[in-house]
């Protein structure tokens, strides 16, 4: 995560952007954290046209997504559920994960995009705090971004918008 950040921040990797399969991308993605899920007894659902093509990097975009569900599976006790549901808007296209974990105070919302932000609920789960920070840099760098809504121990949704 250190390197990525430090890649991403001083330019040494450029995003590739053009037309790629969204279905592909989140297949990706959720393939880095079926196996975690799994241990869990986490159910994954995702919702998505397999014809869907949006312009974007798909190893970046991955890259980010695989991060916020990385915090889903950490979030979310055993037996919960994650959703992925992908609508088209006009200009954007709009990706929701959305999980049953433990759920993000909302004076807290901008915090869980800082570097090195670990959140008091969740001190005893793996990682450093990069996640959702490299997530945010990943998708602004394409023209997108990412909004979170979040009910304390009811589950978060954060929303990633990708332009069309």
């Amino acid at each position: 995560s250190l390197v990525k950040m430090s890649r991403l921040e001083t330019g040494i990797f450029t995003l590739q952007i053009k037309n790629n399969s969204l279905y592909n991308t989140i297949a990706q993605a959720v393939n880095g954290i079926w196996a975690k899920a799994d241990q869990k007894g986490i159910q994954i659902r995702a919702e998505c046209d397999s014809h869907m093509m949006v312009s974007h990097d798909a190893k970046w975009t991955a890259e980010a997504l695989g991060n916020i569900l990385d915090n889903a599976v950490k979030y979310t006790k055993a037996g919960g559920n994650i959703s992925i549901n992908v609508r088209p808007w006009q200009f954007y296209t709009r990706i929701d994960i959305k999980d049953t974990g433990i759920g993000i105070a909302p004076e807290h919302y901008n915090d869980v995009f800082l570097r090195f932000y670990r959140g008091q609920e969740g001190a005893d789960a793996e990682g450093i705090g990069l996640g959702l920070y490299l997530a945010r840099s990943i998708i602004t760098r394409q023209k997108g971004y990412i909004s979170v809504e979040s009910e304390l121990g009811k589950g978060t949704v954060f929303s990633v918008f990708l332009l069309n």
